[in-house]
């Protein structure tokens, strides 16, 4: 009787269940989390969308446009600055030093707001921006591959303001543009300009030069004057603009600023107060 219960155990088939799960298996897992965010971030974009439009007046809108429109620079390692041009302020934060003459404020890399004119003359200055950036990108390049101009890499900045790309040159602790006191050009500013006057001569937009000394003072009864210096240094500068084939017909404003437009009013004998300014104007609509 045991052997023969044996048997029929030895007998009995040993079923073996296996479960296949069915395509509705991926609904269980992560993927849908990730395509359910991207959809309530968007929604959340064009709410907010929406509620700017409405809680905004066309001012406002404009200022948002200029805000995202396209910049000089695309990135921030290709800008003037620390991790670009030419390692100092980069050209895309906030800087430290006016715009104009007793104004203070942060680069804008958009087109200005109170530029004036219609499509054309904005479709005008998106081209500008264009020549601007490549003036600056090649610049870069020969400052950076020309060990002369290693030591002046914070000697070279560029901003954009609302007259155009301004391009100052400015004095360091082991670096002047001119000789003290005087309107002649020093060896390695001459080297310096030369650059710079290379790089801008290829497009017709108009210039300004703009020249600014420190607030160092004159002695009693002295016949010269900051004034005078700034606006003699600046015409030293267009004379040798114009060696460069840079024609006075280019040349829209000459000027001297004195000590009135300071990079360091905290320290107004810093070197550094002491600059020539080259601005590449709009071009403008005749």
């Amino acid at each position: 009787m045991a052997e023969s219960a044996k048997r029929n155990d030895q007998a009995r088939p040993i079923i073996v269940k296996k479960i296949v799960e069915g395509a509705h298996a991926g609904h269980h897992g992560g993927a849908w989390k990730v395509a359910y965010a991207d959809f309530v971030t968007a929604m959340m974009a064009f709410f907010l969308l929406m509620w700017l439009i409405g809680a905004t007046n066309e001012k406002q809108r404009k200022a948002l446009a200029d805000y995202f429109a396209p910049t000089l620079v695309t990135q921030k390692q290709d800008a003037a600055g620390a991790s670009g041009f030419f390692s100092g302020d980069s050209l895309i934060a906030k800087d430290n030093y006016a715009h104009s003459s007793r104004q203070t404020g942060s680069r804008s890399l958009t087109i200005p707001k109170d530029a004036s004119g219609g499509q054309k003359e904005m479709a005008f200055h998106k081209a500008d921006f264009h020549k601007f950036s490549m003036i600056a990108q090649n610049l870069m390049l020969r400052i950076k591959t020309d060990v002369r101009f290693r030591t002046l890499t914070t000697s070279l900045k560029f901003t954009l303001t609302r007259d155009g790309m301004r391009i100052d040159l400015i004095d360091q602790s082991n670096f002047s543009m001119f000789d003290t006191g005087t309107d002649r050009l020093t060896p390695r500013a001459i080297e310096l300009l030369s650059v710079v006057g290379d790089g801008i001569k290829s497009v017709p937009n108009k210039i300004i030069i703009r020249g600014h000394t420190d607030a160092m003072p004159y002695g009693p009864g002295s016949r010269m004057s900051n004034w005078a210096l700034s606006a003699e240094r600046a015409e030293a500068t267009r004379a040798f603009l114009s060696s460069r084939n840079i024609g006075d017909d280019r040349m829209e404003r000459i000027e001297g600023v004195a000590d009135q437009d300071l990079i360091d009013p905290g320290n107004p004998l810093d070197p550094t107060n002491r600059r020539m300014s080259i601005t590449l104007g709009w071009k403008q609509i005749r």
